[in-house]
């Protein structure tokens, strides 16, 4: 199997119990992963988009992470998502939207 260029998680909420009820889930996380998949197959971008659990960081979400950037996004909306897939085919990151330094 070859690896794709990038893996991009999503925070889903999921919690031990493995009910998806917290911030992320709450505030469209779930809809986000088909925008997601959608715009990168249109782009042609090689990614891997997968779901995860609370990711921890719940004030600012819902959370994006791209690896192997390690790249994490906070309140992340369909149009974040296209500025951030514009800035990773140029190889560059939104720094407003990162949560991490």
């Amino acid at each position: 199997m070859k690896k794709p260029d990038y893996h991009i998680l999503v925070c889903n909420s999921f919690r031990m119990a493995g009910d998806a009820q917290g911030y992320c889930n709450k505030n469209g996380a779930t809809d986000l992963l088909t925008y997601l998949m959608e715009e990168c197959g249109d782009r042609g971008l090689d990614v891997t988009v997968s779901t995860t659990g609370c990711l921890n960081v719940c004030s600012q979400g819902p959370i994006m992470v791209i690896h192997p950037n390690n790249l994490w996004y906070g309140g992340v909306t369909e149009e974040r998502i296209d500025e951030i897939l514009d800035a990773l085919e140029e190889g560059e990151a939104v720094e407003e939207y990162l949560i991490t330094d």
